[in-house]
């Protein structure tokens, strides 16, 4: 009898132990893309349990499949395939093992539910060797929120997520995707180096705030090409500390245009050097080329070695402009008695087509720091209105022209 109680309980052991031996085989074979990790593996979110509906909050899945891939020997891919998945705040941190290709075939949708935000959206921190292709889109719904940002009125504004953020990448190629309606900054490179953007889509609408298409600060070897960027604010802005920046055939418009800065809001910025903007097509945008700078600035810092060429206005409001006096909205604080950034070896070459506006040219650049270096070759932009005259208002710029407009020489 005691052998046979023995046997029943070590049959019933037995069955137990299948029953959860079966179950575990179940789950992994249903997330068997989380646990590929080795050379080639691909992670496609949908077996990790995503939902391309729209409305399941897929963050999970998405985060899953990060994890796998940046600890995956080899090259890593993880899969966004056909289909809207809805997501809240996606931290991807590195170091990672092998090489990430982040392949966006459907759509990433940003919640809206903004207690759900730390920072931002998606932030990729500390990683190499990443790519993110496709013809996918990532989608901020920014629309919904729009009207929670107070920057108009408040200086010091609470910031709403910017959508895509690169913190300490090196070696990144983003290529393909479309980057739509973000609810703050599109795409946001900090401390980056050897970045490349190409053919990529950056769209909101000309009055979405703050909406800038792609920012950088303290950055270097950074490659814009082919790339259609229409928003609310600048399509390109070049912040505080970046160097050997190349930008070509950027479509800009609507926007702010493409510009460096601003310069001097926080204290100890580091110099700016070595732009190029080049082959590229500005329409209907606010402004052309800028380089702004607030007279208040904290610290002291240098613009310098700053080259337009080939570039084509159509009516662009102000296509050429030094501002050292900026002040967005007109909320800056009182001004102080000095300024403290330098503008200095600044070239506009070949510049043609329309303004929107009379003023073609503005170098309006401080008395206490002038403008030096300027260099303006074959500027010939014409205002496309009637009864008025093409002009340039230069203020404190030393300026060479050569083969410009009578109108935009700014001689001095």
């Amino acid at each position: 009898m005691a052998f046979r109680n023995d046997a029943i309980r070590a049959f019933f052991l037995l069955m137990v132990v299948s029953a959860a031996y079966a179950k575990a085989a179940e789950k992994e074979a249903a997330g068997s893309a989380a646990a590929a990790s080795g050379p080639g593996a691909t992670l496609d979110i949908v077996k990790l349990g995503a939902t391309g509906d729209g409305k399941t909050d897929s963050t999970k899945a998405v985060e899953e499949a990060w994890a796998s891939a940046c600890g995956g020997t080899g090259k890593q891919t993880i899969l966004i395939p056909k289909g809207d998945f809805l997501t809240g705040p996606l931290n991807f941190t590195g170091p990672c093992t092998g090489d990430i290709t982040i392949q966006v075939d459907g759509n990433l949708l940003g919640s809206n539910d903004l207690a759900k935000y730390k920072a931002n959206w998606i932030e990729i921190m500390r990683v190499k060797n990443l790519v993110i292709t496709g013809k996918g889109k990532l989608d901020g719904q920014g629309p919904a929120v729009w009207g929670k940002n107070s920057c108009a009125k408040n200086y010091n504004c609470k910031i709403l997520p910017n959508t895509l953020v690169l913190d300490f990448c090196n070696n990144t190629l983003i290529e393909g995707i479309t980057l739509l309606n973000s609810k703050f900054f599109h795409l946001n490179i900090y401390e980056c180096r050897g970045i490349t953007v190409k053919d990529v889509t950056i769209t909101s609408p000309g009055d979405s705030p703050n909406t800038d298409g792609i920012h950088m600060g303290d950055a270097s070897n950074i490659t814009i090409t082919d790339t259609k960027i229409g928003t609310g604010d600048d399509c390109i802005s070049i912040g505080p500390g970046t160097s050997g920046v190349n930008i070509s055939g950027v479509n800009c418009g609507p926007g702010h245009g493409i510009s460096v800065g601003s310069l001097g809001r926080y204290k100890d910025e580091k110099d700016v050097t070595d732009i190029t903007v080049k082959n590229c097509v500005l329409n209907k945008s606010t402004n052309g080329v800028r380089i702004k700078s607030y007279e208040d600035a904290k610290s002291p810092l240098v613009a310098s070695k700053l080259t337009y060429e080939n570039i084509k206005m159509m009516d662009v409001g102000y296509p050429i402009i030094i501002d050292q006096k900026y002040c967005p909205n007109k909320i800056c604080p009182p001004k102080p008695n000095s300024a403290k950034v330098t503008v200095k070896d600044v070239t506009f070459r070949n510049i043609t087509g329309t303004s929107s506006t009379p003023e073609a040219v503005s170098l309006l650049c401080s008395d206490k720091q002038p403008c030096s270096g300027v260099q303006m070759f074959d500027v010939k932009v014409e205002y496309s209105g009637t009864n008025n005259k093409t002009m340039a208002v230069c203020t404190n710029a030393k300026v060479t022209a050569k083969g410009c407009s009578e109108a935009l020489a700014c001689a001095a």
